[in-house]
This record gives structure tokens, C-alpha cells and sequence, in this order.
């Protein structure tokens, strides 16, 4: 039962009464939860706060509700490590899922002023190959990158077919660039209508916007992408750690507030 003399606004309790069930096992993926009637007489409550509860469990991605059916356990969320650099391609492998890539656009264009700084490109040689691909998971939209690559060291990659391999591998194997580091800024944004409507979620709905800008074994930026990974199917994680203090009573951290960290490969 809830404990309403807690302070602990009801809602609240019973979302973490349904989690636990969740991240215990005991409520497994695709398991129908009871409807908001049982659920009202089951912990005495009123409908306003089981749907309260409910709308943020699914707003989080932890619930999938079915019009007409009812609410289930959604799918676990693809947990993705901010402290190692690997593609979207490896990193569905890894977890034992097909990746997949339609090519919205593919073409060589002039960089703009930021762009181009990001890169390090100066002022005669401007051109970068910009790519755009929706990427799926066993079929299903995961994420839509707009990546931009600089034409001097990858120019005949146009002529490639990137809905069907890694373009990491593909820049390793071919074009002798091997990605070696990152830099990456992450943060929660509503999502646009162009990429609400590609990844198949409503305009607005959360998603996890990123900007990164990847370098070479020669600590050369190759590469700057802006990303947005739906809200629902992904989770970022981060391990943080003390560094030796610089003085007594202060203590440095790897990771600040701003989520802005740096990626290397392990």
C-alpha cells in the first residue's frame, strides 16, 4: 500500500512501486499492467494520480500504452557508455540487434563558419560531405544523424553504399582514418518536427540531442555529428569518479553538470 502520510506526492509512490516490480524482474517486457480501475482499488487512490503515474512511466520510455488494449512493460532501453567511442553499427551488434541505415541525403556542400571550426578547415578548403541517415534498430527508427566529413579526407565516400556498412569501418579500412577520440555534449530537447516525424514519435516528445566531433589516430577532427536519439529507447551512461583533490576540501570531477565529456577508445 501507499503511504499517504508521506510526504511523497502519491503519484510518485506508486511510480515507484511499479518500477521495482520492473527492474526486479518480476514484471517482464510486454506483460500487461492492471488496468487504472484495479490499480485505483488496489491502492485506494483516484484515477487522476494512477494516470499521472502512468503518463511519466511512459513519458520515460518505460511503458508503452496500446489504445484499446491497455498499458504494457516497454522494451528495456539500449544503454549506450559515454566513456567509449564506437559507431551505431557496433554498438546494435553488440546487443544482439540488426542495424539498419536509410540515406536521407548524401552530397558534398559548402561548410558553414561552425562547421568549419569544428574541423579545423580553413578558408580555401571548405567543402565537406554531409550525411544524413535515419538509423534503425531490427527496423525500428532509433536515431536520425546529420554527420558532416571533411571532403579533403574522405571525398570519394559519396560514391559509397552507407545504408548497408560502417562508416567507421569503412573510413578504417579505406580511407586509413581510425577513430580515436571524441568530444560530445549531451542534452534533453523537445524534438523537432522533421526528425519527430522520421524517428515516428509525436512533435515534441523527449529525445536525447548530441553534437560530437570525432578525431583521428593523428588527433585530427574528421568528423562533426548532431544527433537525435529517441528519448524512449535510449539511456546514457556515465561512470564518475574522484581525481586526486588539488587542495584540501575540494574534489575535481571527470563529468560536470553540463554532461560534457569526452569519449576515448578502450
Amino acid at each position: 500500500m501507499l503511504d499517504k502520510h508521506d510526504p511523497t506526492p502519491l503519484y510518485y509512490q506508486l511510480k515507484e512501486v511499479i518500477l521495482s516490480h520492473i527492474d526486479s524482474g518480476e514484471w517482464q517486457p510486454g506483460m500487461q499492467l492492471p488496468s487504472e480501475r484495479e490499480l485505483c482499488a488496489q491502492f485506494r487512490i483516484s484515477r487522476i494520480t494512477v494516470r499521472q503515474a502512468l503518463a511519466e512511466l511512459e513519458m520515460e520510455g518505460r511503458l508503452v500504452r496500446d489504445q484499446g488494449r491497455g498499458t504494457f512493460i516497454a522494451p528495456p532501453r539500449i544503454k549506450q557508455h559515454l566513456t567509449r567511442l564506437t559507431g551505431f553499427t557496433q554498438d546494435m551488434q553488440a546487443r544482439g540487434q540488426k542495424p539498419g541505415s536509410v540515406v536521407l541525403r548524401l552530397t558534398v556542400t559548402r561548410a558553414t563558419a561552425a562547421i568549419a571550426h569544428r574541423l579545423r578547415l580553413d578558408a580555401h578548403h571548405r567543402n565537406v560531405v554531409l550525411l544524413q541517415r535515419l538509423r534503425t534498430a531490427n527496423g525500428e527508427p532509433m536515431a536520425v544523424e546529420t554527420a558532416y566529413l571533411s571532403e579533403a579526407l574522405c571525398g570519394g565516400i559519396v560514391d559509397e553504399d552507407l545504408a548497408n556498412q560502417s562508416l567507421y569501418t569503412l573510413l578504417t579500412q579505406k580511407y586509413g582514418i581510425t577513430p580515436t577520440r571524441a568530444e560530445q555534449q549531451l542534452e534533453a530537447v523537445a524534438c523537432p518536427a522533421s526528425e519527430a516525424k522520421l524517428l515516428g514519435i509525436p512533435k515534441g516528445s523527449p529525445v536525447l540531442h548530441l553534437h560530437r566531433t570525432t578525431f583521428s589516430q593523428h588527433d585530427q577532427p574528421f568528423e562533426t555529428v548532431e544527433s537525435y536519439y529517441r528519448g524512449d529507447k535510449y539511456v546514457f551512461h556515465a561512470e564518475l569518479k574522484v581525481e586526486t583533490p588539488a587542495a584540501p576540501g575540494h574534489m575535481a570531477w571527470r563529468a560536470g553538470r553540463s554532461m560534457r565529456m569526452t569519449k576515448d577508445v578502450r
